[in-house]
């Protein structure tokens, strides 16, 4: 009983940070993002496994994982709705420290460390490995509520996506012991969709440009 109270609690936490952490100054990012990580990963006394011999599992597991998961949403890109969303994306600026910032340390250490050591540990004490694999798992996916409606977005599509992804982290980091697995799988997701959406987006701006440069004096068209 006492789990289950302390497990939903954390869920309303994490639910709460995904509505207030966009509204803090991006200029800030990833520093709160990063703090709330471990705060919270602290006070659930999860188990990271950041340490040998489950550091070594953790590094084997999630190193297996990230070129089928670049791989497939690399292919994902290939569907033109996906990449009419990607040019329609407002792409966070500077890109370098979008990728190796905010990234690594404000998206994925911050969830990681929430959801799947803190609730995913909180909610399988409480509720059993696989209940509670798939508690952690919907609330992670209603956290990304707020950034599908930012970004126009439907909102089931992304709660179901975001959960399943939820899910199989979930299951990397039971699997290997240690939340380094999870963590690399995460960022092959995140850091590959990063760099196709600045890839499609520069891409169809150098497209425009000729066109530009036709409607100027002295300019040459490369089309």
């Amino acid at each position: 009983m006492r789990d289950g109270v302390r497990a939903t609690a954390l869920a309303m936490l994490l639910l709460g940070w995904s509505l207030a952490a966009p509204r803090l100054p991006q200029r800030w990012n990833p520093l709160p993002q990063t703090m709330f990580g471990a705060g919270v990963a602290a006070l659930a006394g999860a188990p990271l496994g950041l340490r040998p011999p489950m550091l070594w599992r953790g590094l084997q597991w999630g190193s297996a994982a990230v070129a089928p998961v670049a791989l497939s949403v690399a292919a994902a890109t290939t569907s033109p709705p996906v990449r009419a969303g990607m040019v329609a994306r407002d792409l966070p600026d500077p890109a370098a420290s979008w990728l190796l910032l905010r990234i690594p340390f404000g998206t994925v250490w911050s969830e990681e460390a929430t959801f799947r050591a803190a609730l995913g540990a909180t909610a399988e004490r409480a509720f059993g490995r696989t209940a509670g694999r798939l508690f952690a798992a919907t609330v992670f996916g209603l956290s990304h509520v707020p950034d599908a409606r930012a970004a126009r977005e439907p909102i089931l599509g992304t709660v179901l996506v975001t959960g399943t992804a939820g899910w199989a982290f979930s299951w990397l980091y039971a699997k290997s012991g240690s939340l380094v697995a999870p963590m690399l799988a995460h960022l092959a997701v995140n850091e590959a969709g990063a760099v196709a959406a600045l890839a499609v987006q520069r891409r169809r701006s150098a497209r425009g440009r000729p066109a530009d440069g036709a409607r100027s004096p002295g300019r040459r068209s490369r089309s």
